[in-house]
Order: structure tokens, then sequence, then C-alpha cells
């Protein structure tokens, strides 16, 4: 059942939602870009990088294609360095727990934020790192969370993929950060606001998350957080310890005789034997899927890197037009957490149904996945063809597909490598 768990429910529900606050103004701010920049631009971040030249009738043109290059490669360098650390981010947190895992990405979302805070026009290239650790931290936190899907059953996907729909959302933030800014407020105040807020993300780790892991399937005892006294992955191994003992006592000879080549281990079933780490890795089925992902994710970072740019071009350099847009924009990203969970529910769909003679229930999962992968794959096309068009009202379209697509691609692809 949803939520309820031996009177653990209350806890649950409150973890739930304060990870979802934190996946939604939080985890993915970076993807709010465009509404940044359009500050950053005002600021005069890289504003060496912009050329006067001279027109046909002796009038003189600015061209800024240099500082637009500039705010690409801010983008390009925190995008690509978010998908190459997230490999080792991923053993981090499988390997030393919840707890590390959050207390660095706490650690270079705080950092991020302050060296936005405290950067200027004249050290312009402090952008580099500080989108970088942003985009990083904001990862890890995504990824501690992810697991609170866990605590739901059989509707775990839906939370994973609601998690992410947040993350997408949290675009948004920079909006606000825009909005603000133009009503007086400076971009260091809201910077310096955003790193104090850490402070909510380290009492969380403390109080509503476990030290290690939320183990999958759940156990119905599962404990955890500060007011336990001690975190609910280790009353999980500390019975199974304690279950081992008794095992041990129970036979005595297993405690001074060595384990014999002859010995063979239990037989297990085909769905209790789990796959190698280096056989997921190295399969076909994860490496297409893992091309399909790149491909998809590459179309979104190149629109999101270049929209400030192609919206100035479209509105002929027109800023009111461009602020126009660039908010439409970041407003469509507040509809990701609301589209993410449809997706969700696709691949939760074979939960509770009776599955057919011989189908396991990870091949049940898979059959439900085929959907979700269509319609993202689709979703993706159109967004890709609209965007094609340069028609600055049809943007107004592409901006609902785009983030759609995005919702239904980052929520789905952490739904369905939970799967496999």
């Amino acid at each position: 059942m949803l939520g309820q768990r031996g009177g653990s429910g209350g806890r649950d529900w409150v973890t739930l939602v304060s990870g979802l606050v934190e996946c939604l103004c939080f985890a993915g701010v970076v993807f709010g870009w465009a509404s940044l920049v359009f500050i950053l631009k005002a600021e005069g971040y890289f504003s060496d990088f912009c050329l006067n030249t001279t027109g046909a009738n002796s009038s003189v043109l600015t061209d800024c294609s240099g500082q637009d290059e500039q705010f690409s490669l801010v983008f390009t360098v925190a995008s690509f360095l978010n998908n190459f650390m997230t490999l080792a981010n991923g053993f981090l947190f499988d390997r030393f727990g919840t707890m590390a895992a959050r207390f660095l990405a706490i650690s270079l979302h705080t950092t991020g934020t302050l060296m936005v805070a405290f950067s200027t026009a004249v050290i312009s290239t402090l952008l580099f790192p500080a989108l970088s650790f942003i985009t990083i931290g904001g990862m890890l936190l995504l990824i501690t969370n992810i697991q609170v899907g866990n605590l739901f059953g059989s509707h775990r996907s839906t939370v994973i993929t609601l998690y992410n729909g947040a993350f997408d959302s949290s675009s948004a933030v920079f909006l606000i950060i825009k909005v603000l800014y133009e009503r007086g407020i400076s971009l260091r105040s809201c910077f310096l606001f955003m790193s104090a807020c850490s402070v909510i993300h380290l009492l969380r780790t403390f109080l509503l998350l476990p030290k290690t892991h939320i183990p999958y399937p759940l156990p119905e005892d599962y404990t955890y957080g500060l007011s336990c006294g001690t975190s609910g992955s280790h009353s999980v191994e500390g019975a199974g310890r304690a279950g081992g003992a008794d095992s041990k006592r129970s036979e005595p000879q297993s405690d001074s005789v060595p384990f014999q080549p002859e010995d063979k281990p239990p037989s297990q079933t085909s769905e209790e034997r789990e796959p190698s780490f280096s056989s997921c890795v190295l399969s076909w089925f994860f490496l297409f899927h893992l091309v399909w992902l790149s491909l998809m994710q590459l179309r979104h970072y190149l629109f999101i890197g270049t929209l400030n740019p192609m919206l100035t071009r479209l509105a002929d350099g027109d800023p009111s037009l461009v602020s126009r847009y660039t908010n439409a924009f970041a407003f469509a990203q507040l509809c990701g957490v609301l589209c993410a969970p449809w997706n969700g529910l696709i691949l939760d769909r074979s939960k509770g149904k009776q599955r057919a003679p011989g189908e396991t229930e990870k091949e049940a999962d898979l059959r439900s996945s085929a959907l979700s992968l269509f319609i993202t794959s689709l979703l993706c096309l159109l967004f890709s063809i609209c965007a094609s068009i340069s028609v600055l009202p049809l943007q107004y379209l592409t901006f609902a597909l785009q983030v759609i697509s995005r919702s239904f691609l980052y929520g789905g692809n952490a739904a369905f490598i939970s799967i496999v």
C-alpha cells in the first residue's frame, strides 16, 4: 500500500514531499540556463567578446556572437561534466551510501552557488567551475532521492518519474531569479540565499534519509532517520547478521570447517539469480539504450544551450521579445513535474496485474516500458521538427513539446534502469 508500512507511512510521506521540494528547487536549476544568460548579459559577463563593426551606411553595429559562444561553452562544459561524472557519482553512492554522497552533493552545490554569487563581469570565467559544480551536485541530489521510490512498492516507478519531473521543473528557479532581478534584487543576493538553503539539505540528510541505502523490496519492519537511533539500513543489515549468527550456532561445524570446493551453494530460481554488473553494462540491451539516451539528451542540450541566441535571431534582436519568450520557456519547464508521472503510470500499469504463465516480474515491467520508450521517441521527433522551423510564434509549441519530451525521457530512463 502506498505510504502504509506499519506506522512509518507519515515519515514516508514527509520524506517523499521534502525530496520533491528539494529536486524542484535545487537539483536541475542549470537547465534554466536561458533565463540566467539574460541576466548575465545585462551584467556584462563576457562583454569583452562583443565586437563593434561598421555597417553599409557607416552605422556602428555590435557583434556579440563571441559572447554567445562563451555562454554556450559554459553550458556545454557543465552538461558534459554532469554526464561524465554520473558514473563516478553512482559508484560513490553504491560504495559509501546516502550520507556520504549527499555531503559531497551539498558541498559541490553550495560551492557553485557561492562562486556565482561572488563572480563579476571582470571574472566571468568563474562561471565555468561554478555551473559545473551546481550541475554535478544537483544530479547527485537527484540520485540520492530516487531511492525514495522504494518506500512506495507498486508505485515505485511513478515516484521515480515524479522526482525526475521535479528535476526538470527546477529549471524555472532561474526564471524566478530573473523576475526578482528585474524587480531590483541583485544576482548576488539570490545566489547567497540558495547557498544558505544548504542547511535544509543537511537537516534532511540526517532526519529523513538512511545512512546507507533504502532496500528494494522493502522489509516490512524497515526504519530510517535520526529519530530511530540508527538508520533503517543498519537495522536491516544488523538483522541479517544476527540471523547469520543464529544459523551458525545451529550448525556448529560451519564455524570451524572451511568451505570445501565440493560444497554447493543452495539452488536459486531464475528470479533470485542476479546478473553481474559487467554482464549488464556490456549487454547489447544496455548499450542500445545508452546510445538512444545519449542522442535524445544531446538534442535537448543543444536546444537549451542555443536558445538565447536563437530567440535573439528570430526576434531580430528585440530584447523585450527575447525576454517574453524566455519567460514562456521557463514557465513551460514548471509543467515537467506534472508531465513526468504520466510516464510513471504507463510503466506501473503492469503492477498488480496477473502475469502470463512463466513470465517474471522483470519481464512484465520491460514489456510495459516498450510503450513508454516509443512515446518518448515520438515526442522528441515532434519537438525536433518544430524547433527546426524558424517561426517565432511556433516556438510556444516547441517549448511545450520540449518539456513533455524531456520529462518522459529522464523519468522513463530512471525507471527503466531500475527495472533492468
